[in-house]
């Protein structure tokens, strides 16, 4: 901890790199991506403050909309999408995902209720697929992006901005081994190199 506590000390001291932030803020990108550690948006990316905005849950998962209960998930995109106007919003799914590889083993949660509850949202394991076959979880976290994507479009204001050609989905996989991240090309149906 206390190398971040430094960090902190020191990063308050250069006020003239962030005096413009006071004014407001207009991201162009919603960036959904797990809430892991090694995931971080703005390494990834090279984003500056103001950039990105960001929401991080456990294994990147949207939940449905209109659940008949607010959650701060769908409060994130719908303030993003209309009040902010991002025109892309990035779903990041990444290798060696514990959410994801949780479901594909098949793991009891019954000690952690909240997070096998919240795990319900995701999507579904791809049949036949072993969690041994490959500890990244490659294809099982790409799937779920996929599935994430789709469900962000339920949202009325991201269905809306689809049609009206303002906004763009993209589906994103990031390797916590490597540093590689590849997006999804509707083409070809697959994963690929940016």
């Amino acid at each position: 901890m206390q190398p971040l506590i430094d960090n902190a000390r020191t990063f308050g001291q250069r006020p003239e790199e962030f005096a413009g932030l006071a004014e407001g803020q207009s991201p162009g990108v919603l960036f959904i991506t797990c809430s892991d550690s090694r995931v971080v948006p703005a390494l990834i990316t090279g984003a500056r403050p103001g950039e990105l905005f960001e929401l991080r849950t456990a294994g990147n998962i949207v939940p449905p909309y209109g659940t008949g209960r607010p959650s701060g998930e769908a409060a994130t995109i719908e303030y993003a999408v209309e009040v902010l106007g991002v025109r892309d919003v990035v779903v990041c799914g990444h290798s060696h995902c514990g959410a994801v590889g949780a479901l594909v083993r098949g793991d009891d949660l019954s000690t952690v209720p909240a997070v096998r509850d919240w795990l319900a949202h995701a999507a579904p394991a791809p049949a036949g697929h072993r969690a041994d076959d490959d500890p990244t979880v490659a294809g099982p976290v790409q799937n779920h992006v996929l599935a994430q994507l789709l469900r962000l479009r339920s949202y009325p204001c991201v269905a809306r901005r689809l049609r009206e050609g303002r906004i763009t989905l993209r589906g994103w996989y990031y390797e916590v081994h490597t540093g590689a991240v590849r997006e999804h090309r509707a083409a070809t149906d697959t994963f690929e190199s940016l």
